[in-house]
């Protein structure tokens, strides 16, 4: 008999929201504003693991990756077009609204990000409205596929991990959910998710899907 799902996992990026910073959102702030892209990847890839760890603030990170010399732009300006690339997945945010209200179900989100990004892309989307527990890396300064949060996501949340679900699109990360118990569904798209929700008992009513 198949347990009743309480619990629902959720990578941020490219799940309810498009990803934070990665390589194509840095590839274009560097044509923008006139950067060479090779030495700030160079420069990202030295850095990002403390600043997604939260060993190191979002001025921090700037200040290593792209202001450690004169530039003709402001940081307030590179910092908009850091912020701006941030989009939702509208289907997917209001599905799992729609999930959680049905279903009672608690949500958390489980993410690899930095700390202004975090709080910022929380706040601006709303998330406090529907998320009740928020594992981020800067928070909890463990990183995906680390082991550590994992176990903090489960002991936070207080779940079984057989009456819970993961949700990333990454494989990887998926595999070290389900190394914990958890039921894990790879995230290709709303499509697919759902279906996949749906073989565990949780879906909406026709007319509900149809709006979301």
């Amino acid at each position: 008999m198949q347990r009743k799902i309480t619990t629902l996992f959720l990578d941020v990026g490219n799940v309810l929201l498009t990803n934070g910073w990665d390589r194509k959102m840095r590839k274009q702030a560097a044509e923008l504003f006139n950067l060479d892209y090779e030495e700030m990847n160079e420069r990202h890839h030295l850095t990002f693991d403390a600043f997604e760890h939260g060993r190191m603030s979002l001025q921090d990170y700037l200040d290593r990756v792209v202001f450690y010399e004169p530039r003709s732009f402001s940081r307030e300006q590179f910092l908009r077009f850091m912020y701006a690339q941030s989009q939702p997945v509208p289907e997917m945010i209001q599905f799992v609204r729609d999930l959680k209200a049905r279903y009672q179900l608690k949500l958390a989100t489980v993410s690899n990000e930095g700390r202004e990004l975090t709080a910022y892309r929380m706040e601006h989307f709303g998330f406090c409205e529907f998320i009740d527990v928020f594992v981020a890396s800067s928070f909890v300064h463990a990183r995906k596929p680390e082991p550590a949060i994992y176990r903090m996501a489960l002991d936070l949340t207080q779940a079984r991990p057989e009456q819970s679900i993961y949700i990333d699109d990454r494989a990887m990360f998926v595999e070290v959910a389900e190394s914990f118990g958890l039921n894990g569904i790879l995230h290709t798209g709303y499509d697919s998710t759902r279906d996949a929700l749906a073989s565990y008992g949780l879906e909406l009513p026709a007319t509900a899907a149809a709006v979301a």
